[in-house]
C-alpha cells in the first residue's frame, strides 16, 4: 500500500495499477520463460488499463450546469448565496462526485455527489454561501468531475462548465448629516427663485386658476391672450453632483507593493491598487450613496474629465458618466468593483479600450507602471464641469496631488455650487501647500491618511475653519470672471 500511495491518483486506480503491474510481471515471465501465452496475458493486462484510460478522456459525459448568485453582486463582508442546477444531457449512470473550483480566499471548495437524492426530473440542485473581504471580480467555477470507466482501471478529472463570474462590490459607509447638500426640499428637488433675468422656462405663462396670488399676473401676456395669464416664478430643478475620482497611479503609487500582495497571486487574482485608493474607492461609494439617498443625480468623472469607469471592466456601461435612482448607485457600485490605478498608456488617446490589458479573476499581469500618468485637471476637464455650471456641489476625491495640479484644479471650484476636495496621502504635512492651494481657489479641502474614518473625515467640512477659509476664497473670486 505504500507503494501504491505513491502513484499518481488521478490517472489510475488501484485496480487499474494492479492490472499494470500484474501485466509487467507476466512481460517479463514470458521473456524468461518463453511462455506466449503469458505473452498474451500480459498484453490483456497491459492493454486493459490503457484502453480504459484512452476512453475516459475521448468520450466524457456531458452535462449542463447551471449557476446562480443572489445577489447579483455582493458587497464585501457580505454573503451571497450560490445556487447550481447540474443535469446529464449524455449517456451515463452512476454516482459522480462533483468539486466546485473556487479561488483561495473563499476557503475550500465545495464537494457534492450526482445525482443528489433530492434530484427531480434528472436535475440535481445545490447551494452554497460565499463571502469575500475585497472587491473585484471573481471566477467561480468550473465544476469538475472525476470520472471512471465501467471497469473502475482509470480516472479522469475534467471541468463540465466554464464557471461564471462573481462581482464584489466595495460597501458604503454611512456619513453623517453635514451643509454640503445647502436648501433642499423633502422630495429632493431645489426650488430657485428667480429674482432677474429669468429663464425661457421661467416665463412660461397658464391661465389664472382659483387661489393664485395677483403678483404673478403676467399683464404682457393677459393682454395677448385677452385672458387673465400668470407665471411662473420657481423653477424645479433635480440637483446633481459632480465627483471626479483621481486614478492615476502616480498619485496613489504609495503602499503599491504591500496593498496588490493583498489582492494577490495566490487566487489568481490581481488588481492594481493601493491602500490609499481603497480609500478613495469607498468614500466614492459611500457619498454617492448619501448624496443618492437625498434624491441627487450623480456624475461621476476621472482625474482627465473622462468617465469615471471607462477602464473598469467591472463597469456595466464603461462610458456612462451621469447616474441616477437606485439604478444608477448600482451602476456606480459595480463599475468600482475592479476599477484600479490608471497606468501611463491609459491616457485618453491610447489604444482602444478593447485592446488593453484587464486586471481581474484571469491573472492579467499589471500594466507597466513606467513614464509620465495622463495630464490632469487640463481643459478637457474643465469643458465637462462648465457644461454643468452650478447644477450642484462638485467633489473631489484626490491622491497625492502637486502645488502645480492643485493650483490647475483651483479654478474648477467656480463650476459647482459649493466644492469640497478629500486628499488621501500618507503624510499630511506634505499635503499642505496643495490644499493651501485649492482653498484659495474656493475649495473645502480636507486631507486624510487611509487610517482616517471617513465619517470623521466628511465631517470636517463643517468644521469652521474651513469654511472661513472658503468663505475667504469666494470674496478674493467674487468679482473675478468664471473661466468659461
Amino acid at each position: 500500500m505504500a507503494l501504491l500511495d505513491l502513484l499518481p491518483k488521478h490517472v489510475f486506480t488501484s485496480r487499474g495499477w494492479g492490472l499494470l503491474a500484474s501485466g509487467g510481471v507476466s512481460l517479463l515471465a514470458a521473456q524468461i520463460m518463453g511462455r506466449r501465452d503469458l505473452l498474451t496475458l500480459a498484453v490483456l493486462l497491459l492493454a486493459l488499463p490503457l484502453v480504459s484510460l484512452a476512453g475516459t478522456r475521448l468520450l466524457k459525459p456531458r452535462f449542463q450546469v447551471y449557476r446562480e448568485f443572489n445577489p447579483a453582486s455582493v458587497e464585501t463582508s457580505s454573503t451571497t448565496m450560490v445556487r447550481l442546477a447540474v443535469a446529464r444531457t449524455g449517456v451515463g449512470s452512476g454516482l459522480v462526485v462533483m468539486e466546485e473550483q473556487l479561488p483561495p480566499r473563499f476557503g475550500q471548495s465545495p464537494a457534492f455527489r450526482f445525482p443528489a437524492r433530492s434530484a427531480s426530473s434528472g436535475t440535481s440542485r445545490y447551494e452554497y454561501h460565499l463571502r469575500s473581504t475585497k472587491r473585484g471580480q471573481f471566477r467561480i467555477g468550473p465544476v469538475t468531475a472525476e470520472f471512471s470507466d465501467p471497469f473502475g482501471l482509470s480516472l479522469h478529472r475534467h471541468a463540465i462548465d466554464d464557471g461564471d463570474i462573481l462581482t464584489v462590490t466595495p460597501a458604503a459607509v454611512e456619513l453623517p448629516a453635514t451643509g454640503l447638500a445647502g436648501a433642499r426640499g423633502n422630495d429632493g428637488v431645489t426650488a430657485t427663485r428667480i429674482r432677474a433675468n429669468p429663464s425661457d422656462d421661467d416665463v412660461m405663462t397658464r391661465e389664472y386658476r382659483h387661489g393664485d396670488p395677483m403678483r404673478r399676473v403676467h399683464w404682457p401676456a393677459t393682454a395677448r391672450h385677452g385672458l387673465l395669464m400668470v407665471r411662473q416664478e420657481e423653477s424645479v430643478t433635480t440637483p446633481e453632483a459632480t465627483i471626479i475620482l483621481d486614478q492615476r497611479f502616480s498619485a496613489f503609487a504609495s503602499g503599491m507593493a504591500s496593498a496588490s500582495a493583498s489582492a494577490s497571486h495566490d487566487d489568481g487574482f490581481r488588481l492594481s491598487t493601493s491602500n490609499n485608493f481603497e480609500w478613495a474607492v469607498t468614500a466614492a461609494i459611500s457619498i454617492s450613496a448619501h448624496l443618492a439617498e437625498h434624491n441627487y443625480s450623480l456624475r461621476l468623472l476621472d482625474s482627465a474629465g473622462d468617465p469615471a469607469f471607462c477602464r473598469s471592466p467591472s463597469a456595466p456601461d464603461p462610458e456612462a458618466e451621469e447616474f441616477s435612482g437606485a439604478a444608477g448607485l448600482q451602476s456606480i457600485a459595480e463599475g468600482l468593483a475592479a476599477i484600479q490605478l490608471t497606468a501611463p498608456h491609459h491616457a485618453r488617446h491610447s489604444e482602444p479600450r478593447q485592446n488593453e490589458p484587464r486586471q481581474n479573476e484571469y491573472g492579467t499581469e499589471a500594466a507597466g507602471h513606467h513614464g509620465a500618468d495622463p495630464i490632469p485637471f487640463d481643459d478637457h476637464l474643465m469643458d465637462k464641469l462648465a457644461a454643468h455650471r452650478l447644477r450642484g456641489p462638485l467633489l473631489a476625491l484626490l491622491g497625492n496631488i502637486s502645488p502645480a495640479e492643485a493650483k490647475a484644479l483651483a479654478p474648477a471650484a467656480a463650476y459647482g455650487a459649493n466644492a469640497f476636495a478629500i486628499a488621501v496621502t500618507d503624510h499630511l504635512h506634505n499635503s499642505e501647500e496643495a490644499v493651501e492651494a485649492l482653498r484659495l481657489g474656493g475649495w473645502r479641502a480636507v486631507t486624510v491618511t487611509a487610517r482616517t474614518p471617513l465619517a470623521a473625515a466628511w465631517s470636517a467640512f463643517d468644521q469652521g475653519q474651513i469654511l472661513i477659509a472658503a468663505a475667504s476664497a469666494m470674496d478674493v473670486r467674487r468679482g473675478a470672471a468664471v473661466p468659461r
